[in-house]
C-alpha cells in the first residue's frame, strides 16, 4: 500500500515549526547566510512596534491611558523586548522596561540591545518595580520567555505572569505567550493570556494547539529576513491548511464527463435507531461531487430507508434480524465493490458487537478500493489495530478524541506500548497533551492516513507528514457532523484525489461549511444538516474554478 502521493499539497503550505526547528532556522540564517543576529532582532522589534502602533491608532481609548510597559526576560525574547522599547521611546512613546534578570546576566544580542536602550535613554527597572505596583498602561508587551521554554514556570516568574493576566490593558506577546510550550501548546504551570501574539518566520505548533491557541489571541506572522529555502524546507513535516491551499485541489468538471467519471461510493452504515448517520454521510457525499452513492444497510431496514432516499441507492445486506448487520454482509459488500465501487466508507451508525468486529476485520484485509473508516467502524477495530498494517489499499481513519483513545489503548502510542488495562481517560489526556505528535506517530506506526478530529483537526500520513486545519468552530461539536465529514472525504476520494489530499481538503471544506453555517445560525444552534445544506456554497466559495466546466 502506498499513501505517499499527496499531489504535492504540502509544497504549497505554510510550515509549522517546533522550537528546535525554528532555532535551527535562526542559527543557519546567521551562520550560513551571514545575516547578523542583531539584524534579525531589530527586524523582529520593528514588526512588533508596527503592530503596537496599529493598536494605538485604531483604538482611541488606549491613547492617554499611560505608558507602554515591556516585560523582558534574559534571553533573545527579552532582547526583542529591549529593541521594542528603544524603538517606541525613539518615536516619542512613553515606555518603560521591567527586566526579570540582573543586567549583568544578559549575553549576546540581548546584552547589545540592553546597552543600546540605555544609551537611547529608555527607562529600565527591575521586575520587582512592576510587582510592587504601577500606573495604568496603554499596552503591556510580554517578552519574558519566548519559544525556548522547556520546564515549568516557577516562582517568582509565576507571580509576574499572574499579575500580567490581571492588567486591564491589551497584552502583546512576542513570539509566543510566556509559559506556553512552543511544541505542544500546553501551559507550563502558568501562562500569559495575550490579546495579540506576533511571531516570526513561521507559526509554532503551540500557537495552533489548545490551550496555547486561546492564550495567543490574534496571531500575526511576520517575515523578518529568514531565507525562504529554510522556511519551506521539507524537513519541517507539519503544515498549516488555509483556504488558498485547497482551491487548486478540486479539479474542474469536464464538459464530456458523466456520473461514472466521479466515482461510485458505497457507504456501509446504519442500524436500528441510527439510520440518520447513513443518510447524512450519503447526502454529504453527493453534495461534494460524487457521481453515484449507494448505502449498504441491514436488510430489515430497507423500508425505513426507502422512503427517505432520493438520489441515493440502497444495497440490502444480511443482518441478524434486529436491524444490525451480520458478518455475512461481507460477501455482498465485496461483490458490489468488485463490480461497481470506487470507494468504501464504513462505520457511521453501525452499532457495536462482535459481528461488526468480524466484518471490519474482513474488509480491512480483503478490500480492493480505498477505505474511509469512522464511528462504529473505528470502535470495531480498536482491539485489532494491527490489522490496519495488513490492508493493501489506502485507509483513512477519522476518529474524535474518544475514539482515538480507544485505538491508542490497544495499539502503539506516541512514546511506547500501552497495556490494555490502562484507563481510557489517561490515554485521552496523553493524546490531548500533544495532538500533532500522537497523530503522526499513530499514522506512521499503522500505515494509515489519520484524521484526528478536534480543535484543531490534525491529518497525519504514514510517511510522517501532518496537516493542521484552520477552519471550523465549536458549534460543530454536535451529532452528525462527523458523518458529514466521512461522506465528504469519501466523495473526494471517488473523484480521483490522492488519499491525503482528499482527507485534508475534506476537513478544510467541512470546517468552512461549519463556519458559514455558524454565521447564519450561531454556534449554539448549528446542526449537521446546516453544514450539508451549505456545501454547494462552500465549494463555490473556496474552490472557485471547481464549478467551471472545461472542454
Amino acid at each position: 500500500m502506498d499513501q505517499r502521493d499527496t499531489g504535492g499539497l504540502q509544497k504549497l503550505m505554510l510550515k509549522v515549526a517546533t522550537a528546535q526547528e525554528m532555532q535551527q532556522i535562526d542559527s543557519r540564517t546567521i551562520e550560513k547566510y551571514g545575516i547578523d543576529g542583531t539584524v534579525l532582532m531589530e527586524r523582529a522589534g520593528l514588526s512588533v512596534v508596527a503592530r503596537i502602533n496599529e493598536l494605538l491608532t485604531s483604538r482611541a481609548e488606549l491613547r492617554g491611558q499611560g505608558k507602554v510597559m515591556v516585560l523582558a526576560g534574559g534571553g533573545n525574547n527579552g532582547g526583542d523586548g529591549l529593541v521594542i522599547a528603544r524603538l517606541l521611546h525613539n518615536q516619542g512613546t512613553d515606555v518603560e522596561v521591567y527586566l526579570s534578570v540582573p543586567p549583568r546576566s544578559l549575553r549576546g544580542d540581548a546584552r547589545i540591545n540592553y546597552r543600546a536602550a540605555r544609551k537611547f535613554g529608555v527607562r529600565i527597572s527591575p521586575i520587582s518595580s512592576f510587582m510592587r505596583g504601577h500606573r495604568s498602561c496603554s499596552i503591556l508587551v510580554d517578552a519574558l520567555l519566548g519559544t525556548g521554554l522547556s520546564r515549568e514556570v516557577s516562582f517568582p516568574l509565576s507571580g509576574t505572569i499572574r499579575k500580567i493576566n490581571r492588567v486591564s490593558c491589551p497584552v502583546v506577546s512576542v513570539d509566543i505567550p510566556s509559559g506556553i510550550s512552543s511544541d505542544t501548546g500546553q501551559e507550563m504551570g502558568f501562562a500569559v493570556k495575550a490579546d495579540l501574539t506576533v511571531t516570526f518566520g513561521l507559526p509554532k505548533r503551540g500557537h495552533l494547539l489548545h490551550p496555547g491557541a486561546a492564550h495567543a489571541g490574534r496571531l500575526v506572522i511576520e517575515e523578518i529576513g529568514f531565507p525562504r529555502t529554510l522556511l519551506e524546507s521539507d524537513r519541517i513535516r507539519v503544515n498549516l491548511v488555509q483556504k488558498g491551499d485547497i482551491s487548486s485541489l478540486i479539479p474542474p468538471r469536464p464538459v464530456y464527463s458523466h456520473k461514472g467519471t466521479y466515482g461510485h461510493v458505497l457507504i456501509v452504515a446504519g442500524s436500528r435507531g441510527k439510520t440518520g448517520a447513513a443518510l447524512m454521510a450519503a447526502r454529504a457525499c453527493l453534495r461534494s461531487g460524487a457521481g453515484l452513492v449507494t448505502i449498504g444497510i441491514p436488510e430489515t431496514l430497507v423500508n425505513a430507508f426507502q422512503s427517505r432516499v432520493t438520489e441515493e441507492m440502497i444495497l440490502p445486506l444480511p443482518d441478524r434480524g434486529d436491524g444490525t448487520l451480520s458478518a455475512e454482509a461481507a460477501g455482498g459488500i465485496a461483490g458490489f465493490l468488485e463490480k461497481k465501487g470506487t470507494v468504501l466508507a464504513f462505520g457511521p451508525g453501525l452499532g457495536s458487537d462482535q459481528e461488526i468486529v468480524r466484518l471490519a476485520a474482513f474488509l480491512i484485509k480483503k478490500c480492493r478500493v480505498p477505505m474511509v473508516i469512522d464511528a462504529d467502524g473505528l470502535n470495531a477495530i480498536a482491539g485489532n489495530v494491527h490489522l490496519l498494517r495488513q490492508s493493501r489499499v489506502p485507509v483513512i481513519l477519522t476518529p474524535h478524541a474518544g475514539e482515538m483513545a480507544r485505538l491508542m489503548k490497544k495499539g502503539p502510542v506516541q512514546r511506547g506500548k500501552r497495556s490494555g488495562d490502562d484507563d481510557l481517560r489517561g490515554v485521552r489526556e496523553e493524546l490531548q497533551q500533544d495532538r500533532i505528535h500522537a497523530a503522526m506517530f499513530f499514522a506512521k506506526a499503522n500505515k494509515v492516513i489519520l484524521v484526528l478530529k478536534g480543535a484543531p483537526t490534525v491529518t497525519a500520513t504514514q510517511d510522517g507528514e501532518a496537516f493542521v486545519n484552520s477552519s471550523g468552530n465549536p458549534g460543530m461539536a454536535t451529532a452528525g457532523t462527523g458523518d458529514v465529514l466521512t461522506g465528504m472525504i469519501s466523495s473526494l476520494l471517488a473523484q480521483g484525489l490522492a488519499p491525503c489530499d482528499a482527507a485534508v481538503a475534506g476537513v478544510y471544506l467541512h470546517g468552512a461549511a461549519g463556519d458559514m453555517a455558524a454565521g447564519k445560525t450561531g454556534q449554539r444552534s448549528l446542526t449537521a444538516s446546516d453544514i450539508n445544506r451549505l456545501l454547494p456554497r462552500v465549494f463555490g466559495n473556496v474552490c472557485g474554478n471547481a464549478a467551471t466546466a472545461t472542454r
